[in-house]
């Protein structure tokens, strides 16, 4: 589909959008990779509310410990969210609201459909 023919610029074409440098990309696909599991929407829904200890997420999501381990650790590589330690628990946090809009925004696309 040609998206210039449909454009309702009177003068012509429609310029190219901008395009982020490659590393900048990279980033934005490993986090877009890391937001892409069903369990691991849930917890970023669950941490936009407040954080969460493994324990608390075990139960709100209802899914295994190891499970829900394995799923911030991929969560914390990306950037997605980060862990402060309390004693002998881990608060895990969102590292900041850009990346709660984005699932809220799938989520939202997703029930329309």
């Amino acid at each position: 589909m040609d998206i210039t023919a449909h454009s309702h610029d009177p003068f012509g074409e429609v310029p190219p959008a901008p395009v982020p440098p490659r590393a900048t990309l990279e980033s934005a696909g490993e986090i877009l990779r890391a937001l892409a599991a069903p369990v691991r929407i849930a917890i970023v829904l669950q941490l936009m509310e407040s954080g969460r200890c493994v324990h608390e997420l075990v139960e709100a999501l209802g899914v295994t410990q190891p499970l829900i381990s394995q799923h911030l650790r991929i969560l914390k590589a990306a950037g997605v969210v980060r862990g402060e330690r309390n004693g002998r628990e881990v608060l895990y946090e969102l590292v900041d609201d850009h990346l709660a809009h984005i699932v809220v925004d799938a989520v939202a696309h997703a029930e329309e459909g």
